[in-house]
């Protein structure tokens, strides 16, 4: 073919190694997932499981041109129209590939987001895909992408049958069977339970939570209050049936005995384990007011609060007590709800200790009004220690947490002094066979020459709950991850990557007053972090950066040139 009239033909079929996953785990060795679906499909097998694959007629495509050969540089990704769906189309280092082009975490477009070493980040919370097979590599997100086929014809093809245009992600597939009891109440559990199955285990797996719900999406509670458990939902309970996963919902764990590898609940029933993984993540910091027992305080911690607090501030006064990105986060939400909001809290500046002065407050600018020095809380008002008093028809609590970790006490499992649980790369704690992830634990952090750190990321609970995975089956693996976190409030969103843990410095490039900027966080003349607003995918390039192990100097980035940070490629 002359090159310049060659066109691209994505074939929307299984590449070749994915197919293969139904027979062999991704360790290549052989897997009980013969007998499942391929892709991830949930249910039982059936005999035209083992059927071989059909051969699709011409009648069973559509055909669309997509671009010629040479339209793609390479590095360069777009998003290709199928007629009845989209795809994103990648070429780099001289070889194209197709992947569903959603992100499957929270939909957001990946033609947006940073292409790197076979792999696309997403521009809003820095999940990573591997472009040849699709599957998940980073997270925050539980699914990987489906892939196309990519030939060099004149005509691109789909099956009509396919669904993956519209659904835009897959489940990877996982093995069957059914001791290990994986005791959580965030996406560290079910990661873990999920990894576990991917690679191949076959014995009991138990989840264990005090909610009375299946994991879901709890960093949405403060920014959609009115959600309901089943809209958040992370899994569904037949999703979680069909790959042999238990869940014991309000099963609450009260002692573990490390002797005797047993654990004790609240009920009185007692499980014993092979394997054991705790994530019980993090409970409101004690706080002493007048009326504990008043139904219009909330520490927001389940659907049934966020609801009721979005039904109790309709067109009333409302009281958000603390800074943080939670408190924030409510009050945000409440804006065109309620009929007032205030913040008080013991610090002028919102997030000053995490982003810096100059960024809280630009940040305060969007905001609400401010009061400074929490007294305490009646039952229809709160009143400060400058002697005022704020009208409160309902209040939410945000004062921080601690770790969920009181019933370790005695067990043999070590703690420090603040109630959080040391673990090693594989996240096992000081007891064979004891793993822990999430809130709850402190680990050695690659980015800090292995120092123990604790980092409550939403993301990086979804990291401990695969490595502890992992570490359960022998096969361990350290963590590899930069640290991703995101907030929304006031029509804004704010990201931010890195662990800024004692900055020393913030360096500002772009317009804080338009909300258009980003901040490096230095320490010793090195880029630690980087948090942005407005300047999408600059933060996910930054932690592709900081992911290969480069180091960013503090001076390169004082030039405000930041087109080394810009892949022209995914824009």
């Amino acid at each position: 073919f002359n090159g310049s009239s060659i066109e691209v033909k994505v074939e929307l079929t299984l590449l070749d190694k994915e197919k293969d996953t139904d027979v062999m785990s991704p360790n290549g060795k052989a897997s009980p997932f013969s007998d499942c679906r391929p892709n991830g499909a949930l249910g039982h097998c059936s005999d035209e499981d083992s059927a071989p694959p059909r051969l699709y007629q011409p009648r069973d495509y559509v055909e669309a041109s997509v671009c010629h050969v040479k339209d793609l540089e390479n590095g360069q990704m777009r998003e290709v129209d199928l007629g009845s769906g989209r795809a994103l189309l990648i070429k780099e280092h001289g070889e194209f590939s197709a992947i569903a082009h959603k992100c499957p975490h929270y939909g957001a477009p990946l033609v947006k987001g940073v292409l790197s070493k076979g792999h696309v980040r997403c521009p809003w919370h820095g999940a990573c895909f591997n472009i040849a097979t699709g599957d998940i590599e980073d997270f925050p997100g539980l699914d990987s992408l489906p892939t196309f086929q990519v030939t060099f014809v004149v005509w691109l093809t789909m099956p009509f049958t396919f669904p993956d245009l519209q659904s835009q992600k897959r489940s990877k597939a996982m093995a069957r069977c059914s001791a290990v009891i994986n005791s959580s109440t965030g996406p560290a559990g079910l990661v873990c339970a999920e990894t576990l199955r991917q690679e191949g285990f076959t014995d009991r797996i138990v989840m264990c939570t005090m909610d009375k719900h299946p994991p879901y999406d709890r960093p949405k509670l403060s920014k959609s209050l009115e959600s309901t458990a089943e809209q958040l939902r992370l899994r569904s309970i037949d999703f979680l049936q069909d790959h042999d996963i238990e869940l014991l919902t309000e099963k609450e764990a009260v002692a573990v005995d490390v002797k005797t590898r047993a654990v004790t609940f609240q009920d009185g029933s007692r499980m014993e384990y092979r394997k054991l993984f705790i994530a019980t993540g993090s409970k409101p910091k004690p706080m002493n007011y007048k009326g504990q027992d008043v139904k219009n305080v909330f520490h927001l911690r389940t659907p049934e609060d966020a609801n009721c607090v979005a039904r109790l501030a309709n067109n009333r006064n409302a009281v958000i007590v603390g800074t943080s990105f939670v408190g924030m986060e409510v009050a945000a939400a409440l804006t065109d709800k309620a009929h007032s909001v205030s913040i008080i809290g013991i610090e002028a500046i919102p997030f000053q200790k995490a982003l810096g002065e100059k960024v809280g407050r630009a940040i305060m600018k969007v905001g609400l009004p401010w009061e400074i020095r929490l007294s305490e809380l009646r039952l229809k008002e709160v009143l400060l220690k400058s002697g005022k008093v704020l009208r409160a028809d309902v209040c939410v609590i945000g004062t921080g947490s601690r770790p969920a970790t009181g019933f370790l006490k005695g067990s043999g499992v070590h703690m420090d002094s603040k109630g959080f649980v040391p673990v090693n790369k594989t996240m096992q704690t000081n007891v064979e066979g004891v793993f822990a992830g999430g809130d709850i634990v402190t680990f050695p952090f690659l980015g800090r020459s292995n120092k123990k750190v604790n980092i409550p990321h939403w993301q990086m609970a979804h990291v401990h709950g695969r490595v502890a995975a992992l570490g359960m089956m022998g096969r361990p693996t350290e963590i590899k991850t930069v640290p991703y976190f995101w907030s929304a409030m006031f029509g804004k969103s704010i990201r931010y990557a890195g662990y800024g843990e004692g900055f020393d410095d913030v360096v500002i490039q772009g317009d804080l007053d338009e909300l258009k900027f980003v901040a490096f966080y230095t320490r010793s003349e090195e880029v630690i972090a980087v948090a942005s607003m407005n300047y999408d995918p600059i933060v996910s390039r930054v932690a592709e950066v900081l992911g290969s192990g480069k180091t960013i100097r503090k001076r390169d980035v004082e030039t405000g040139d930041m087109s080394w940070l810009i892949d022209k490629g995914s824009q």
